[in-house]
């Protein structure tokens, strides 16, 4: 059950990762710097007070721009490495997946955290033009919280994380068809 738990975990946080790449690491950092979650070596280095700090400086930076039309669109642009990069790693990082190869870790971590942030990218737009950009603030604001959430989750009720990230992927689903459909009739 170990391996299964972790991997829910696992899924939760990469998935948490696309949306935004910071929370989870300072989440998934902080617990375990109070004690409350053990990672695999050599990932307890995200426990690292320094590592701590220039996480939540970055994740201060990308918190602000991304709720700016243009700066946002920039910044999606580099999650697209960061986000799928960050995913990876905290996949990784769980010791509850120890009997999982390394690579397919990883591997597992970038096309989750890589998905989502591709169905983020993709759903912006829509909002900042259907929206003249009003919308974007909002929607950051909803990924952030979702990503908070989906972190808290994976850490303490994996099976609800992976659950709220189905979830999540319905929704943007549904926009997405909306979006299509409006496109369909446009035309």
């Amino acid at each position: 059950m170990d391996l299964f738990t972790g991997l829910l975990s696992s899924l939760g946080l990469s998935g948490a990762a696309g949306l935004n790449a910071y929370i989870p690491l300072l989440v998934v950092g902080l617990l375990t710097r109070a004690g409350v979650m053990h990672l695999a070596q050599p990932f307890d280095l995200l426990a690292n007070p320094w590592v701590l700090l220039a996480v939540a400086a970055v994740g201060a930076l990308d918190f602000v721009g991304d709720k700016i039309p243009g700066v946002d669109h920039a910044l999606h642009l580099v999650g697209g490495v960061v986000n799928t990069a960050a995913g990876a790693v905290l996949f990784a990082s769980q010791a509850g997946v120890a009997d999982v190869p390394p690579a397919l870790k990883l591997a597992l971590g970038l096309v989750v955290a890589g998905g989502v942030h591709a169905t983020r990218t993709a759903v912006r737009p829509v909002a900042t033009a259907t929206t003249g950009g009003l919308g974007n603030p909002v929607i950051s604001a909803a990924e952030d919280a979702s990503s908070l959430g989906l972190s808290v989750l994976a850490v303490f009720a994996p099976i609800l994380a992976v659950l709220g990230l189905a979830g999540l992927g319905v929704v943007a689903y549904r926009l997405w068809s909306r979006v299509r459909g409006w496109r369909r009739r446009a035309l």
